[in-house]
């Protein structure tokens, strides 16, 4: 008897948990929305990155429909992106990821607020968007502000005095008011630097621009709690890839927290679930209130590094051809429902993390009429970011039910709008408006599946921004041919991407007239960012793959603050920070004064390690323009100066089997370069006419 009535009682228990279990499917975790016991911090906004180096270097030449397209869909307000933050690069013409970017001051008696791309980006983020912030930062420096020691911080009224030039110059020149300024991208800060920094802003009437200090580790709380006079200049702690967590020190110092960039992800789906993942968990983890991709839009050739770590790409202006990434659409989630002085709510009362796995910020308006709420539940191995590691979790298919309280306790109807990533052949949603979610009795309840992003909000003005499909992806033209007389002075031809030194038009006398050339710039080394020294100029151009080429060129080493040589080169392997390890095939002339002959050599390498050849040419002096021309077929390779061969050899096997046309010097120091040609072998003709005789 006692046996049956054990049964009967784990099977009533049986059937009890069965119950419950149904129960929380149906009903799902309930959590608050509240904020009658207070909020949270104030949200700073979500920004891209345009620098840090050379990642927009391809939009600009755009043709002017794509261009505005592309512009659109990072910055235009409820369109795509709708970036809340811009961050530029303050040039300092050194190599800084993916090529170089100009500085406004090459040397301490020289000026000009028109080089470079990031002046017209900065001009064009606040034609959409007159509210949008700046915030800019050096990578690196040019030498002189060193004088000599390779350390921004030896004189710091020198380098901040420069820092405060080009703050003058965004405004004077293009009416743009910089809001942010930080230190020196993931490198040493100086508290000195920083106090004479602040200080030089204010006799200069730039109060209003915050310092974020310093774009790279959470160690700066420290010396912020440590010394009272560095606490009062820095308004923000930035950090990098913090991977969604923060330190004690830095919560104790009471400072808003960004992370000041972050993602760097390739911008496929995994990537979209990794922005989407960080968005949210950075605040609900770390606190941070500002997230800032790096990098804004992939503008660069796909063959340097990082290819396509951008919230979309744009790297074929001579097509038109860009894609429109998934990141976009999880960026336009937060942004477009949202806006920087708004606050989150408290953890446990609109933020937190779900039962099933993933996490949830809400965000209220303040004057407490709007309500957003974003949800995430990105699974593990669909949203890694390329940096740091990701422990180990789980997310799984879940009801969740929100009870709205305070002031939100007499919402009725909200806006939904989702994405759902897709995986293993299954089409994704994007950013979908899919109606409206009534509240009952201050309720709602959602299903939420794996891999999703939710949109719940009392805003209407969400839109999800479209034009007609771009035109379709072409390779590189060839033949290629530039003269250079197209450009204006001080400014960079399109194509051309610096790896290291500077490239500028200049105009110069030739004869009785005058033509536009192309000139290597940087006199002495700058203040590096790349661990690596970079010693020889090389700027690249063209197509990764590119294999069979003739690459020709006039050139000219000057009297005056000139390189020792130049160099017309092809099959080049890498950019970047990894450039001084360049492999191709690269031709160099050496010219002379009148009593001796010219060197040519042929290397297999840009730090000239490699030596595959050499010779004499008693033709090319100092002060005179010489053709160059350089053949390769397979492993066949040709020189020729002023149309007379001069080396002729087979290379070796390890000979990379593709790269890019370049050019470039063998110091720093002046060198000029002119018609610059690009073509298959076939098309070459060994006579040609030389434009400087």
């Amino acid at each position: 008897m006692g046996g049956k009535c054990i049964t009967r009682q784990l099977f009533i228990l049986f059937i009890l948990v069965c119950f419950l279990q149904t129960l929380e499917f149906c009903v799902g975790q309930v959590y608050d929305i509240d904020d009658s016991t207070g909020v949270g911090r104030q949200f700073d906004g979500i920004g891209g990155i345009s620098g840090g180096g050379a990642t927009s270097k391809l939009l600009v030449n755009y043709p002017m429909k794509q261009r505005d397209e592309i512009l659109d869909y990072l910055f235009k307000p409820n369109f795509g992106a709708s970036l809340h933050i811009f961050k530029v690069e303050i040039g300092g013409d050194s190599q800084s990821t993916e090529g170089c970017e100009a500085s406004h001051m090459h040397e301490a008696w020289d000026e000009n607020y028109h080089r470079g791309y990031e002046w017209w980006m900065l001009t064009e983020a606040k034609k959409r968007n007159p509210n949008i912030k700046i915030y800019a930062l050096p990578w690196a420096f040019p030498g002189w502000v060193g004088n000599g020691t390779r350390n921004p911080y030896t004189y710091p009224n020198l380098t901040a005095t420069y820092v405060l030039k080009w703050v003058q110059g965004a405004k004077k020149y293009y009416s743009v008011d910089v809001d942010y300024i930080g230190i020196w991208n993931e490198r040493p800060y100086s508290t000195t630097y920083v106090k004479i920094l602040r200080k030089t802003l204010d006799m200069n009437g730039f109060t209003h621009i915050k310092i974020v200090a310093a774009d790279s580790l959470w160690s700066v709380a420290n010396d912020i709690l440590k010394d009272p006079a560095f606490a009062a200049v820095v308004d923000y702690i930035g950090v990098h890839y913090p991977g969604t967590v923060t330190t004690d020190k830095a919560l104790e110092t009471k400072k808003p927290l960004w992370s000041s960039e972050d993602y760097s992800t390739f911008n496929d789906n995994v990537g979209a679930g990794c922005w989407a993942r960080i968005l949210n968990q950075n605040y609900v983890n770390g606190f941070m209130t500002s997230t800032i991709s790096w990098n804004l839009v992939a503008s660069y050739y796909p063959h340097l590094p990082f290819a396509n770590d951008g919230l979309m790409t744009a790297d074929e202006p001579w097509s038109g051809h860009y894609e429109v990434s998934s990141p976009i659409w999880v960026t336009a989630h937060t942004t477009q429902f949202t806006e920087i002085g708004w606050t989150y709510l408290k953890h446990g009362a609109g933020v937190g993390k779900l039962y099933g796995g993933g996490s949830f910020v809400t965000l209220q308006s303040p004057d407490k009429k709007e309500m957003t709420l974003i949800i995430e539940t990105m699974s593990h191995d669909h949203s890694e970011c390329i940096r740091p590691a990701l422990p180990p979790y789980t997310v799984k298919p879940q009801n969740a039910t929100f009870k709205l309280q305070g002031s939100f306790k007499t919402v009725t109807v909200l806006n939904l709008w989702v994405t759902k990533l897709g995986f293993n052949g299954q089409p994704s949603t994007l950013f979908k408006q899919v109606g409206s979610v009534n509240v009952q009795n201050g309720s709602f309840t959602l299903f939420l599946e794996v891999d999703s992003l939710y949109t719940v909000t009392t805003s209407s003005a969400g839109q999800k921004g479209v034009y007609p499909a771009p035109p379709a992806s072409q390779p590189f033209p060839l033949p290629y041919k530039e003269d250079f007389e197209s450009f204006d002075d001080g400014s960079e031809p399109f194509y051309f991407t610096p790896q290291v030194g500077m490239f500028d038009i200049l105009t110069v006398a030739n004869k009785s007239t005058t033509t536009k050339v192309l000139k290597q710039v940087v006199l002495r080394a700058p203040i590096h960012w790349c661990p690596f020294l970079q010693t020889f100029p090389m700027t690249v151009v063209g197509d990764g793959t590119w294999t069979d080429l003739s690459v020709r060129a006039d050139v000219q080493v000057p009297l005056v603050n000139a390189t020792d040589g130049v160099f017309i080169a092809a099959r080049v392997d890498r950019g970047g920070c990894e450039t001084f390890a360049a492999k191709g095939i690269f031709f160099w002339l050496f010219p002379t004064d009148s009593f001796g002959n010219a060197k040519v050599f042929l290397t297999m390498d840009l730090a000239r390690a490699i030596l595959l050849g050499s010779g004499k040419y008693n033709m090319a002096r100092t002060g005179n323009w010489n053709s160059l021309r350089l053949d390769i077929v397979g492993k066949a390779v040709k020189a020729f100066v002023d149309g007379h061969q001069v080396l002729s050899l087979m290379a070796p096997d390890k000979l990379p089997a593709n790269g890019f046309a370049a050019l470039g010097t063998d110091t720093f120091g002046i060198g000029y370069f002119d018609n610059f040609v690009v073509e298959a072998p076939q098309d070459t003709v060994l006579k040609y006419q030389v434009k400087h005789a």
